[in-house]
């Protein structure tokens, strides 16, 4: 299995209501090989931290690619792209027990 995680950062006066529907336009997707996803804000326990993060686990590296490579996936991030400010991400493959 594949986990994607995403953290986001966004822009000082980014508009909440665009990316709140961003966001659920995103968790809707269902692409196949997808197994789990999770979107979330951060609720702001600390100081400093991300604004908002994406959780994703996949069957294998091609089912993750072709969520990576899909077209309104990837519409989805364009319109998002004028509110970030920092995005850092990372893949990592988890054993299936």
């Amino acid at each position: 299995m594949i986990r994607n995680v995403v953290l986001a950062k966004l822009t000082a006066g980014y508009d909440r209501a665009e990316v709140e529907q961003i966001q659920q336009c995103l968790a809707e997707l269902n692409l196949p090989g997808t197994r789990d996803f999770t979107i979330g804000t951060d609720i702001g326990l600390r100081d400093g931290n991300w604004d908002f993060v994406i959780v994703a686990d996949f069957d294998d590296v091609a089912a993750y690619r072709s969520y990576d490579e899909d077209a309104e996936h990837n519409r989805l991030r364009a319109r998002l792209a004028p509110w970030i400010e920092q995005i850092a991400r990372a893949q990592f493959e988890i054993p299936d027990a």
